[in-house]
């Protein structure tokens, strides 16, 4: 017999193809079986990590933190400039926690599969659940981040108001976004590693274009049709979103709250279909 008439015969018999990638309900039956394997594997991440550091769990916040203070040195008493809203010290910091989030989770998410090379050869899973895993550390880690953003908008005098619950679905939209972000560079740098020397850069800009020292609104106020297309990136929205539901003087702007649905929804979406057309692929490359 020649071995496609084997693979037939074991078609015939029910036998799955080692490695075959499964129909994609199936698929997300399974991962929601294996669910603790992706929030267990975030949690060791997070201590493993930070096991190694004296200040432990802090460094979590003092990193983006210490970035802050010296962003908003430069840009807020050496360099003054008209750009800067008048409550800058917590439209910065606010800035800076949220777009660590998805920077944290672009970088990570990308190195999901290739970081893990030897749990992907000799483990049966869902693959989908390394870059869930890498996004679930970064929510963990966003928990405590936020609670300090607290303290510091309040002892700013920014004090909390009902529109703060709105950070919740605001944070829930960007929770997507990551997720779909993650799924997509995961496959892209299985498929091609120098995918990782460019994510820094891609990072970099997306951090000056989406105003985390400066506001874009205060920037492009004379040129309506650039800020509508500034406003386009998904990144600026959700960081302005959350300034508008916590600080003084930022404004709710539906163009926002629209741009920031789709774009969670349509990179969710293409995110887990593009990753999953590759499962069979993890692992080979």
């Amino acid at each position: 017999m020649t071995t496609t008439d084997y693979a037939a015969l074991a078609r015939e018999a029910g036998l799955p193809r080692v490695g075959a990638r499964p129909p994609l309900v199936a698929y997300f039956k399974e991962m929601w079986e294996r669910r603790h394997f992706a929030t267990t594997m975030a949690r060791y991440r997070i201590e493993a990590t930070l096991s190694e550091n004296r200040l432990g769990l802090a460094w979590v916040v003092l990193n983006p933190l210490l970035q802050a203070a010296v962003y908003g040195l430069i840009f807020g008493v050496i360099m003054p400039s008209s750009s800067r809203p008048p409550n800058f010290i917590p439209f910065l910091v606010t800035g800076f926690f949220i777009f660590t989030y998805f920077a944290q989770s672009f970088s990570q998410g990308a190195k999901a599969i290739t970081g893990n090379a030897s749990l992907v050869r000799s483990l049966s899973f869902p693959r989908m659940l390394l870059p869930i895993s890498a996004v679930l550390q970064q929510l963990y880690q966003l928990v405590p981040m936020m609670i300090v953003l607290v303290v510091i908008l309040v002892a700013f005098g920014e004090y909390p108001t009902w529109e703060w619950l709105l950070v919740v679905p605001i944070l829930g939209l960007m929770t997507m976004f990551n997720l779909g972000v993650a799924f997509i560079a995961a496959r892209l740098t299985v498929h091609l590693r120098d995918v990782t020397q460019i994510i820094p850069l891609i990072t970099r800009i997306l951090f000056y274009l989406t105003g985390i020292f400066y506001s874009l609104e205060l920037v492009l106020a004379d040129r309506p049709n650039l800020l509508k297309i500034a406003q386009l990136n998904p990144v600026h929205d959700y960081v302005a979103l959350v300034r508008a539901s916590m600080l003084d003087g930022q404004e709710h702007s539906t163009v926002l709250w629209v741009v920031a649905s789709v774009s969670a929804v349509a990179f969710l979406v293409f995110g887990i279909v593009f990753f999953w057309k590759a499962e069979e692929r993890y692992g080979h490359d």
